[in-house]
């Protein structure tokens, strides 16, 4: 179909957008990945089980460092950081004091060289504190300075910049701008190389800049612009690089601190880059290496969010059982009536779950023997869609009490417990790093990466009749082999996985039903060909169904490893595991039933109508008090702004 005139600039756009993205992918699946297989029905447990256990120096550093985290955590009032929406001089002074800001950083250049399952465990603590404290450290640890220039810093730079960063020196992530999200393609900063080749200029704006207003030390993602004296021409414009950036030089401004529903002791604002001077030294990679860069560091990055969702978990676990027992209607406790008790059940479950998620995908990651960026992902992708239904259910079960602020609570002489204020700040965890919907995308694309690559020319939309006949042959040698193997497997034998006990049953389920993925994705492909990539609601599904068999098997991997240790809760915790396998297979069956929803065809003439405005009879009635305040996306503007950054520690 030819694409319509009116369509072709947008159409380019896309090209592009896809373009860069997929240059910026890494291709290269060289180690094992357990959720690749999961995806492509090639379940492999042995990659999981046993649980990989940590190198015990590693392991006795990182109890150490929590120790003295924790007589830290013990001395801090979040209350202080959520009235005044700043974190104290105080506790940044006593979080620099114990190497809070060197976790990740190697001790030959200062940094404590924690495990990434440490470094979570250390956020999952604070962030349950105040999850502002574990975004300022995360942002800085996870995303800034550290990570980039750890991975691909020049020794020099390593030798530069690490140190400063293990003292305490905060840094910060600049992507993100007024009118580019997850499309990087559109990037609007620009860097140009000086005519005598020593240093760039860069030019532009950023938005959302965690630590920005605070920071030291920025990694900055600009297009480098062509440079004729070299032979650049103007073709090779929107080469994504990364530069390491003082906050302090001449031509940066923060002009604006944001403020947001929850995280109010974040420090984030906007940045402008004015005719702003970085030496080539400083440049982090080769010209368009940036957006790989961005990238990789955020494929182990991520494994932040679940660390504090978990922590976020185990905080509503208490207060729902404390609550629940304390509360008392009709004669009984509230948990014990059967309405409250699913709730509770699902709260424990889950949050048992957001634990063993987070614990598996960092010690894959620390022992740097599997493919994890799909593990992170979904780990991501999960503990941010879950952590907020727990803090949904433990609202409801305060009642009148989880909508009233913890202040007001106090006031009126209750404990004052701030369930409102974890709804609140936990929200942001769906769209930070990623947001659910880019998560189901980037994850559907590796899914099914395998049948791309075998359809070839079958699934592009412009190739030839000719192309996609011959790829069809070579595509037909692909499923030949494949399909056969997806019909029968270990889920179908009853005694599989018996080591596992009552266990057993649900690995089968996880086998059976990663052969069903498969299987269902097969069917999509065969269906949409070259427009598989447009049926988000199908692909989105399908990464869901993964991300609760990934779960299931990082819970059941984890009370196998309990088993195995005689942990004292070992029998509690296969209660849970239990309990859980059976809810989030119930949840699979739900996706598998809605897989090919007639409905999404009726959501989309919906939303072409609405946005043609077909509807605008239902919104007579009200007053939009939006109006008139500015417009949706805010100009670049030449002119000077105060500079509101807020020097911690001067």
């Amino acid at each position: 179909m030819n694409q319509p005139a009116g369509n072709s600039a947008a159409h380019v756009d896309a090209a592009r957008a896809r373009e860069v993205a997929e240059e910026s992918r890494e291709q290269d699946w060289q180690r094992p990945s357990f959720a690749k297989g999961l995806y492509m029905g090639e379940v492999d447990f042995t990659l999981i089980d046993p649980f990989p256990q940590p190198e015990p120096q590693a392991a006795a550093r990182g109890a150490q460092f929590l120790d003295r985290l924790q007589t830290v955590i013990d001395e801090i009032d979040p209350r202080i950081i959520e009235a005044e929406a700043r974190v104290p001089d105080e506790v940044i002074s006593a979080l620099r004091e114990i190497g809070a800001f060197g976790m990740k950083i190697p001790r030959q250049y200062g940094g404590l060289e924690l495990s990434l399952l440490d470094y979570g465990r250390a956020l999952q603590r604070i962030g349950s504190l105040s999850p502002a404290i574990g975004a300022l450290l995360s942002a800085h640890q996870s995303i800034g300075v550290p990570e980039p220039v750890k991975s691909f810093g020049t020794p020099a730079q390593k030798q530069k910049y690490l140190p400063r960063c293990a003292a305490g020196a905060i840094s910060a992530f600049l992507l993100t701008e007024n009118d580019v999200g997850s499309d990087p393609a559109r990037l609007g900063t620009t860097a140009e190389l000086s005519a005598d080749g020593t240093h760039y200029v860069i030019e532009g704006a950023k938005l959302w800049t965690t630590n920005g207003v605070v920071a030291e030390l920025l990694v900055v993602m600009a297009a480098v612009e062509p440079h004729p004296a070299r032979g650049d021409t103007p073709e090779s414009k929107g080469g994504i690089t990364a530069f390491i950036v003082e906050a302090d030089s001449p031509g940066i401004t923060v002009e604006n601190r944001n403020s947001f529903m929850g995280l109010r002791g974040i420090e984030n604002g906007v940045t402008r880059f004015r005719s702003v001077k970085v030496p080539v030294a400083d440049r982090l990679g080769k010209e368009g290496s940036g957006l790989k860069i961005a990238l990789s560091t955020l494929n182990t990055g991520r494994l932040s969010i679940p660390a504090m969702c978990a922590g976020a978990g185990k905080w509503a676990t208490k207060i729902a059982r404390e609550w629940s027992a304390a509360r008392v209607q009709w004669g009984h406790p509230v948990g014990k009536h059967q309405a409250i008790a699913a709730k509770l059940s699902y709260i424990a479950a889950s949050t048992y779950a957001l634990e063993a998620v987070f614990e598996l995908s960092a010690s894959l990651a620390d022992a740097g023997m599997k493919d994890v960026r799909l593990e992170a992902a979904l780990a991501k992708l999960y503990s941010s869609e879950v952590a907020c239904q727990i803090a949904d259910e433990l609202l409801q079960i305060r009642g009148g009490r989880g909508y009233e602020t913890a202040e007001s609570q106090a006031a009126r002489g209750e404990r004052a417990v701030p369930v409102e204020q974890l709804v609140r700040d936990l929200r942001i965890n769906r769209i930070f790093e990623g947001s659910t919907e880019i998560m189901h995308l980037l994850i559907a694309r590796e899914a099914v990466d395998a049948h791309l690559k075998a359809a070839g020319d079958l699934a592009k939309a412009d190739a030839s009749l000719e192309q996609k006949a011959k790829a069809a042959l070579g595509a037909s040698g692909f499923y030949a082999k494949w399909l056969p193997q997806l019909a029968l497997g270990t889920g179908n034998l009853p005694n599989a996985y018996a080591g596992h006990g009552p266990l057993a049953k649900h690995l089968r389920y996880v086998e059976r039903a990663s052969r069903r993925i498969a299987r269902q994705t097969f069917a999509g492909m065969a269906r949409w060909q070259a427009a598989m990539e447009r049926q988000q609601v199908f692909l989105g599904r399908l990464v869901d169904i993964g991300a609760e068999l990934f779960a299931m098997s990082a819970v059941i991997t984890k009370t196998h490893a309990l088993e195995s240790t005689a942990a004292p809760e070992h029998a509690s915790a296969l209660v849970l595991a239990e309990a859980f396998c059976e809810q989030a297979t119930a949840r699979c069956e739900e996706h598998f039933e809605r897989l090919w929803d007639p409905t999404t065809q009726s959501s989309e003439k919906v939303a072409t109508q609405l946005l043609e405005g077909q509807f605008s009879w239902l919104e007579d009635g009200v007053r939009d008090v939006s109006e008139g305040t500015g417009p949706w996306i805010a100009e670049w503007s030449d002119s000077p702004q105060e500079d509101l950054r807020w020097p911690y520690g001067q």
